[in-house]
């Protein structure tokens, strides 16, 4: 079988080929659609790589469908536009708009993507279906408004009405779009007897959210010719700063988590594919090489705490990576990657290869607490704008670094976070839960002990979703409810106005719980009483998920709400500093910041027993391994299933690797410019070592029994013999 069949790893590149940038993944996603597409798509599959085909579709070089090259008329109206009627651009680039996804615009990129039919790619990657919040006043919108409302335009930030129906729009219409152009090509494919693919890289929902956009989301899981996702979560999205116990700070490690984990409801429950994505670097050009360095190994070891995916975009534009200068610590001058971050960098993205494993316990000193998932909906994208908004609003897209108080206010998102970092920061096992997964999918509970809900921020899209939650709650789980029904969106027309001040007095009505009887002021005495509800537990609590971001003691006053819950349904619940995952022999986990309230600390957690340092350059051997406070690892246990001659790490892409006539032989492929180090179990020093039949350095710890060899990357791969004894 190819050994690239299974397309565990990947990356996208618009740069032609380059043996610089020939990470010698399974495939490579072929990034843009113009004059060279072709002629780089033969030069990737001629260097071995299966072949997908990356292109944006809210935004990309479509001047002849906006000026008119394609059908003779001017579509600047189908861009998406402020409330100064102006196109909103990606980047800053004037002939680059985000599109109002029109029927007419839709038709438009299947004409666009049809050759790639003949081209016999494996797949299509239509990245990024965005809109942006402050968009909705383009001529092309406000015909969509009366198509799909039946009633007149309102200006999206008018009213808080007319704002949520205004994102719900934007979602449908990039659904609309998505679902018609892969369902018409993969017709026309599978017609001329080609099983052709189609793949949605998107930002998560958290993500989106924070920045104000629209987006998908949970809509993708029922479009049937979808075939999964790749969750583009990274430095440059994770670093976005939130507030926790009235700090308001990046914390990219925690962030990336909860990233990475709302992202697996992408695909959850299903039988689709979803890669995660590495970013090794950022689009924000201005930072060092030991910034860049820092962030990825803590978005990297993030998504490793999530064992549910074992498949990985492991760099977007390697070509930027391996071939772009970029600041350092203490100096003026831009300088290339520095070597021994180049072969740290592969180490990684070959180790991902290897991810596929069973997942173990006794990774000590771990959280054996309760399971808890914070609820998440699609619906929080439609209530983040200001109301009232201005010709002047600010758009965020991970590059600016400074807002106005408002805008940063927003950005923060509080009432989620307010609800998810302080028991993530007591060690507890948080996971971000996607509402809308429940309505296909009411399995997906079955993975939480207890979760944690606001409509605060969010509102539930139908009533059926609280049938799901009441069934789990009345099988033996426990559901804390948060808010004090403060938020104006409560009001909008939906489902529950008219019958219900909020959809929480619905979900209470459902469990049979009296929510005035059962809730009541944060922190009064008797507020928020626990209530049974068949072999499960209820609590309401009437206070803004966002207070609980403001202090130590507000954090500490949430963890209190949740132990309590999690205890009256039986779980223990021990507060800690180490979140970890065992999958194989691999070990990641990350201790909680100083910061974290009503923990002890800040002593390092010490990890027993011998690993190989998968973060360190050199594959060091560490012995009780001690990772300080905020810091994350990332190991190979050396006493685990030892096989004599394994390849334990390496830089280079092995497949193989044989023993004959006392010579261990293997041939490692890479980049070329780039030193490899490949790590084998070798009992004994080897009597010589050579690569491409010269003499290259070695290193052998005869205790820990790990031989080290170095030596210089070639994509076609080199052949290193080690002579035994």
């Amino acid at each position: 079988m190819d050994p690239r069949a299974q397309e565990r790893t990947g990356f996208q590149e618009g740069a032609p080929y380059d043996p610089s940038i020939d990470l010698r993944t399974d495939f490579v996603m072929v990034y843009g659609l113009n004059d060279t597409t072709r002629q780089r798509i033969a030069r990737w599959r001629e260097a071995g790589y299966r072949i997908h085909v990356m292109t944006g579709i809210s935004w990309g070089q479509y001047q002849d469908y906006l000026n008119g090259g394609w059908d003779g008329e001017d579509h600047w109206g189908d861009a998406q536009a402020g409330p100064d009627q102006a196109p909103l651009l990606h980047g800053r680039n004037p002939e680059v708009p985000y599109m109002v996804p029109t029927l007419t615009f839709t038709e438009y990129l299947i004409e666009k993507l049809r050759p790639l039919i003949d081209l016999d790619v494996e797949a299509v990657h239509l990245e990024e279906p965005e809109f942006w919040d402050s968009g909705g006043y383009s001529d092309a919108f406000k015909r969509e408004w009366q198509s799909f409302y039946g009633e007149a335009w309102e200006p999206p930030h008018g009213t808080v009405d007319a704002h949520f129906r205004a994102g719900r729009l934007k979602q449908h219409l990039l659904t609309r779009s998505l679902d018609r152009v892969t369902t018409v090509l993969r017709d026309e494919a599978l017609r001329r007897g080609k099983d052709l693919r189609f793949y949605v890289p998107t930002h998560s929902l958290l993500n989106y959210t924070q920045w104000q956009i629209i987006s998908p989301e949970s809509r993708l899981r029922a479009l049937p010719a979808v075939h999964g996702a790749v969750a583009q979560v990274w430095t440059g999205t994770s670093r976005t700063p939130n507030v926790y116990a009235g700090v308001h700070a990046e914390r990219t490690l925690w962030t990336a988590y909860l990233e990475y984990g709302i992202s697996q409801d992408l695909t959850r429950g299903t039988d689709r594919i979803l890669w995660f994505l590495h970013d090794p670097i950022e689009d924000h050009a201005g930072r060092t090489w030991e910034d860049y360095r820092s962030n990825y190994q803590r978005t990297l070891v993030a998504s490793l705490l999530h064992p549910g995916v074992a498949r990985f975009e492991v760099a977007p534009w390697p070509n930027r990576i391996f071939n772009r200068p970029y600041l350092r610590e203490g100096r003026a001058e831009r300088v290339p990657i520095p070597p021994e971050y180049a072969t740290s960098y592969l180490v990684a993205m070959q180790t991902l290869r290897d991810m596929d494993q069973p997942v173990l316990g006794g990774a000590e000193p771990a959280s054996s607490g309760p399971r808890i998932g914070v609820v998440l909906s699609d619906t929080a994208m439609f209530q983040r704008g200001a109301v009232g908004l201005g010709e002047n609003s600010e758009r965020y897209d991970g590059l600016q670094d400074a807002l106005s108080d408002e805008g940063r206010a927003r950005l923060s998102f509080s009432g989620f976070y307010g609800l998810a970092l302080p028991p993530l920061f007591q060690g507890q096992r948080v996971t971000p839960l996607q509402l809308e997964a429940l309505l296909d999918n009411t399995a997906v509970l079955d993975d939480f002990d207890v979760v944690v809900l606001s409509y605060e921020f969010q509102k539930p899209a139908t009533p059926a979703l609280h049938l799901a939650l009441a069934g789990w709650v009345r099988r033996g789980g426990a559901v804390l409810y948060v808010g004090d029904g403060s938020d104006p969106y409560h009001a909008v027309r939906d489902w529950w106005t008219g019958r219900y001040p909020t959809p929480a007095h619905h979900l209470a009505e459902v469990l049979g719980v009296s929510i005035d009887d059962a809730a009541g002021a944060a922190g009064a005495a008797g507020a928020g009483r626990l209530v049974p509800v068949g072999a499960g537990w209820a609590r309401f609590v009437a206070a803004d998920p966002a207070s609980y971001s403001r202090s130590p003691a507000q954090a500490a006053e949430l963890v209190d709400q949740v132990r309590e819950l999690a205890e009256a349904a039986g779980h223990q619940w021990s507060a800690g500093r180490w979140l970890s995952v065992r999958r194989g022999p691999y070990l990641a986990g990350a201790v909680v910041p100083e910061e974290a309230a009503g923990v002890a600390g800040p002593e390092p957690v010490t990890v027993a027993g011998t690993y190989l340092d998968l973060l360190d350059p050199d594959l060091a051997v560490v012995t009780d391994k001690e990772v300080g406070p905020g810091q994350v690892t990332w190991l190979r246990d050396l006493a685990y299933e030892p096989q004599e001659h394994q390849v334990l790490a390496s830089a280079a892409r092995i497949d193989a690797v044989n023993v004959t006539g006392g010579e261990l032989v293997f041939t490692g492929e890479g980049p070329a410019g780039v030193t490899m180090l490949t790590a084998l179990r070798v009992a004994a020093p080897p009597s010589a070592v050579t690569a491409g039949g010269e003499p290259v350095e070695w290193r052998h710890d005869p205790g820990a029994g790990v031989l080290w060899v170095r030596y210089e990357g070639v994509p076609t791969g080199v052949e290193v013999r080690v002579r035994l004894g």
